[in-house]
C-alpha cells in the first residue's frame, strides 16, 4: 500500500496562500504608477530625451497588455502553480535587469520583460483567491484582494517620490527583489500542484491578431496625444492595425469552436460577466485618469514638490482599505448592487467636490475628497468581483480573470488618455477665452497695472500671460473632473441589470462545490 497522502488530503493553509498571492499582486500593481515620478531622474541618469523616456512606461504597459489574454491558455497547457511561479520569477529577475540597466535600450528591454512576465500575475491571484475559498466567504477574500490591486497604484506614487529622493530611482525597481522572493516562496510552498489539463489548442492566429489589436491601441492611446491624434500618420496607421486586427480577431473567434479559440466566446454569453466587464472598464478610467489628474496639477499650479504631491494622495488608499475591509462582511449579506450604488455615488460626490475647486486649496481640500474617493470605490471593487464571477464556472475563472484585468487596463489606458488630450484641448480653449478679456480698456486691469500686470512692458504682458495659462489650466482639470463626474452618475442606473445570485447555497452544497474546486 502506498505510504503517499492525496494532494486533496492536505489542508489548505489559506492565509500563506492568501499572503503569498497578495504579495505577487502587489508588486505587479505597484510598478504600474510607481515609476511614473521617478522619470526625470532616470532621464538624466540614462541621456534620454523627454519623449524616450517614456518609453520605460509604455514598453511595460504594452507587453503587459499583449501577455494578458494568454494567462488562461498557460494555465491549461502548465497549470496555473507552474505558469504563478514562473511569471513571479521572470518579475523579479526583470526589476534586477531594470535596476542595474546602464542605457534607455537596456531599461526599455527589461521593462518588456516585466510586463510580459506581471501580466500574468492579477488575473492569477485573483483565479487563486476565488478557488481556494468557498462562496460564503469569496465576498472577503475579493476584499482582501481588492486592496491590494487598488491600493498599489495609489500608493505608488508616494513610495516611489521617497525612494527616489532618499535613495536612488533604481530603487523603485530592487523594492520588487524581497517582495517577490517571498512571493514565489509562498506559492511554491502553499499552493496545491494539479495536472494540467491540456484541452485547449494555442490558437496562434487568434493570439497574433489579438495581441496586434491590443499594441495597436495602447500605442495609439499612449502617443496620440503627442502626435497630435489624427493629424498623424503614426496615429492613422494605429488606428488602421486596431481596426483590421480587432476585425479579423472577432469573425475567427466567432465561428471557431471553443475548445480550439484563444478567447472562448461563452464568457460572453454570461449577463453577470459582461455586465461586469462595463463596469470594472468605468472603474479603471476613472481611477486612474483621476490618479493622472491630480498630481501633476498640484506640482505645476500649486508648486508641490513630488513627494508632497504623492503623500498627498496616499491617504485614500486608506479609504480603500477601510471600505473593503467594511464591505467584504457585507457581501451576501446585501444586496450587491446596493453596495455598488453607493459606492458609485460616494465616488460621484468626492468627484463633484474635486469639481469645484480653484487655485487656493489648502491641504485638507484635497485630501477630505481623496479618501470620499478611495471609500467609494473600495465599495464598488469587491461587490463588483464577487457578482461578475458569481454565475461563472470555476473552470472558466483563469480566462475569466484575464479578460476582467486586461478590460481594466484598457480602460484605464483610455481614461487617461482621454483626459489628458481634453485638458491640453481645454486649455488652449480657456487662455483664448481669457485672452479675450484682456484689452487696454479693461478696468480690472489697468487697476492691477501696479501689481506686476504692465500691458505697456514686456515683464508686465509675461507675467499676465502667465496668470491667464495657470487660470485655464484650472479650468481645463475641472472640466475633465467634470466629465468623470458625469460618467460615474450615468452608469448608476445600469447597475441594476446585473443579476444578483439566484440563491443562497446550503452549508452542504457550499462544501460540495468547494471540495469540487479543490
Amino acid at each position: 500500500m502506498s505510504a503517499e497522502i492525496p494532494v486533496q488530503a492536505v489542508p489548505l493553509n489559506r492565509r500563506m496562500i492568501t499572503l503569498s498571492v497578495m504579495l505577487a499582486t502587489i508588486i505587479q500593481t505597484l510598478d504600474s504608477t510607481i515609476a511614473n515620478v521617478a522619470l526625470p531622474h532616470m532621464q538624466g541618469s540614462l541621456s534620454a530625451s523627454a519623449d524616450q523616456i517614456t518609453w520605460v512606461l509604455t514598453s511595460y504597459i504594452v507587453a503587459a497588455a499583449i501577455a494578458t489574454p494568454l494567462t488562461g491558455w498557460l494555465c491549461d497547457r502548465f497549470t496555473q502553480k507552474r505558469v504563478f511561479l514562473a511569471a513571479v520569477a521572470g518579475f523579479t529577475f526583470a526589476s534586477l535587469l531594470c535596476g542595474v540597466s546602464m542605457s534607455l535600450t537596456e531599461i526599455v528591454v527589461a521593462r518588456l520583460l516585466q510586463g510580459l512576465c506581471g501580466a500574468a500575475l492579477v488575473p492569477l491571484s485573483q483565479a487563486v483567491m476565488l478557488e481556494i475559498n468557498p462562496p460564503a466567504t469569496r465576498g472577503s477574500a475579493m476584499a482582501m484582494w481588492g486592496m491590494g490591486v487598488m491600493v498599489g497604484p495609489i500608493l505608488g506614487p508616494s513610495l516611489g517620490g521617497w525612494l527616489t529622493d532618499s535613495y536612488d530611482w533604481r530603487w523603485v525597481f530592487f523594492i520588487n527583489l524581497p517582495i517577490g522572493a517571498l512571493a514565489f516562496w509562498g506559492i511554491w510552498r502553499y499552493i496545491r500542484p494539479t495536472t494540467a489539463a491540456r484541452l485547449m489548442r494555442f490558437d496562434v492566429f487568434g493570439f497574433a491578431t489579438l495581441s496586434l489589436a491590443i499594441g495597436a491601441l495602447q500605442m495609439l492611446l499612449d502617443r496620440g496625444q503627442d502626435n497630435d491624434w489624427l493629424n498623424s500618420t503614426e496615429t492613422w496607421v494605429e488606428l488602421l492595425l486596431f481596426l483590421v486586427a480587432a476585425g479579423y480577431f472577432i469573425v475567427h473567434t466567432w465561428f471557431t469552436p471553443p475548445q480550439l479559440a484563444f478567447v472562448d466566446f461563452r464568457l460572453l454569453r454570461n449577463g453577470n460577466f459582461v455586465s461586469g466587464l462595463l463596469f470594472i472598464f468605468i472603474v479603471g478610467a476613472v481611477l486612474y485618469a483621476v490618479r493622472a489628474l491630480t498630481p501633476p496639477m498640484l506640482q505645476t499650479l500649486m508648486n508641490y514638490p513630488v513627494m508632497s504631491a504623492g503623500l498627498l494622495m496616499a491617504p485614500s488608499g486608506a479609504g480603500t482599505m477601510v471600505a473593503m475591509l467594511l464591505v467584504g462582511r457585507l457581501v451576501g449579506k446585501v444586496d450587491s448592487r446596493l453596495l455598488l450604488t453607493a459606492g458609485f455615488s460616494i465616488t460621484a460626490v468626492s468627484l463633484w467636490i474635486m469639481s469645484g475647486y480653484t487655485l487656493v486649496l489648502s491641504q485638507s481640500d484635497i485630501l477630505v475628497p481623496g479618501v470620499i474617493q478611495g471609500f467609494g470605490l473600495g465599495l464598488v471593487f469587491v461587490p463588483l468581483s464577487t457578482l461578475t464571477f458569481s454565475t461563472l464556472e470555476p473552470a472558466m475563472f483563469a480566462q475569466g480573470t484575464a479578460l476582467y484585468s486586461l478590460v481594466r487596463n484598457i480602460g484605464s489606458s483610455i481614461g487617461i488618455s482621454l483626459v489628458q488630450t481634453l485638458w491640453v484641448r481645454n486649455t488652449q480653449v480657456a487662455h483664448a477665452s481669457l485672452a479675450e478679456a484682456v484689452t487696454a480698456t479693461n478696468r480690472a486691469l489697468q487697476a492691477q497695472s501696479t501689481g506686476g500686470y504692465d500691458l505697456s512692458s514686456t515683464p508686465g504682458l509675461l507675467a499676465l500671460n502667465g496668470e491667464l495659462t495657470r487660470q485655464a489650466a484650472m479650468i481645463a482639470y475641472l472640466d475633465d473632473f467634470k466629465l468623470m463626474l458625469a460618467l460615474t452618475v450615468l452608469v448608476l442606473p445600469l447597475l441594476w441589470l446585473i443579476k444578483p445570485s439566484r440563491k443562497k447555497l446550503s452549508a452542504q452544497e457550499e462544501e460540495a462545490l468547494h471540495a469540487a474546486m479543490e
